[in-house]
């Protein structure tokens, strides 16, 4: 049996992780999922059923409502007695709760906290539930369209300044702000976290795609990369010479190392001679920020693919080269984040557009 790509193994894993939530939910909550199979990826779906689970872990807890059955064992005729009250109360409870961890003999609670954007997304997980039980006609009525969604505010864009990207590129191609004991680790990784950051850099691609590549995917001799994005498409991507460099500079080296059986044809490895996961690349990301940055709190990987595009923008004004650049499926997507870039060269233009002609004659 051929060997699964990472992003299959990725989405088995998903789907397990599915199929067990569901279990525990109602099953209109299966049949909702379900109904989602054709029209979004395995990590859409994934997000609903941790949003729904997330929706009746609160009703089972604080709505008397559902106080004296099992969250399972609810059916359309109970989830139809909910009121737009109750789901107010969730949209403040999404502000701060606890979540249960650990064995049942360990039992621990975390704090969790969602900002506006964080409340939306479940709120609107919950309104799509909602008008699909209402579309199939299973309950009377979407109560969950009669809740307001929070107002969003537009962040700006979090990204590396041009000085700040090659204090970036220098502090990881060298180690030289690392404290003793990093430096120690920096020369065994240090070529590879090079690597990564300049492929970051010099494509945009997202940190998923980052840790799925193999070596197969790349072609050395157009510096070409084969990159599978969110939903399985693949595209080729082009990286300048200078992650060219650093890319074959790794290669010399993972050409010597000798894998874990199953991670032989993954490009990037740890030290434990697996696949990176991507909690050891955001890491990794944010040590060497950390130093270059120390304002900046969130630079992450995401924050790299944002200063790509951002660099790609200012030098090509083409937006839809960054849309395709980046592996947006909506232009509107691109276009809002560069909205403010664009807003500036429109104004520029009118300060220097000339509609009289200067004589050079005064009064």
């Amino acid at each position: 049996m051929p060997e699964k790509s990472y992003q299959e193994q990725v989405d088995q894993k998903r789907m397990l992780l599915i199929r067990s939530m569901l279990s525990a939910l109602p099953r209109s909550c299966s049949d909702f999922i379900r109904s989602l199979l054709t029209t979004s990826s395995i990590l859409t779906r994934l997000a609903y059923t941790i949003d729904l689970n997330t929706f009746f872990t609160f009703a089972d807890r604080e709505l008397s409502v559902f106080a004296d059955k099992n969250v399972s064992e609810l059916t359309d005729d109970d989830i139809a007695l909910l009121k737009a009250r109750d789901i107010e109360m969730y949209s403040e409870y999404l502000t701060l709760y606890y979540k249960e961890e650990g064995t049942d003999d360990d039992q621990q609670q975390r704090i969790l906290k969602n900002q506006s954007y964080g409340v939306m997304r479940k709120l609107s997980s919950l309104r799509s539930f909602f008008n699909y039980l209402f579309r199939t006609e299973r309950i009377p009525s979407n109560t969950a369209a009669l809740v307001p969604l929070p107002k969003i505010h537009q962040k700006p864009i979090l990204l590396l300044e041009p000085d700040e990207m090659h204090k970036l590129i220098h502090a990881v191609s060298t180690g030289d702000q690392l404290t003793a004991r990093q430096q120690a680790y920096h020369k065994s990784v240090g070529v590879r976290d090079f690597a990564i950051i300049m492929l970051f850099l010099g494509t945009g691609i997202r940190v998923s795609e980052c840790v799925g590549v193999n070596i197969q995917d790349f072609d050395f001799d157009t510096n070409a990369l084969l990159v599978t994005r969110k939903g399985g498409n693949q595209v080729i991507v082009y990286y300048p010479d200078a992650t060219a460099d650093a890319i074959k500079a790794y290669y010399d080296e993972r050409k010597e190392t000798e894998t874990l059986e199953g991670h032989e044809n993954a490009f990037f490895l740890s030290l434990q001679r697996r696949r990176m996961t991507q909690r050891a690349v955001e890491k990794m990301v944010k040590k060497y920020a950390e130093i270059v940055v120390p304002l900046k709190k969130k630079i992450s990987p995401h924050k790299l693919r944002s200063t790509y595009a951002t660099n790609l923008y200012r030098e090509t004004q083409d937006i839809y080269l960054v849309a395709e650049a980046l592996g947006h499926s909506d232009i509107n997507t691109t276009r809002k984040h560069y909205a403010s870039m664009s807003d500036k060269r429109m104004r520029e233009a009118a300060a220097n557009t000339k509609l009289t002609e200067d004589t050079g004659t005064s009064d």
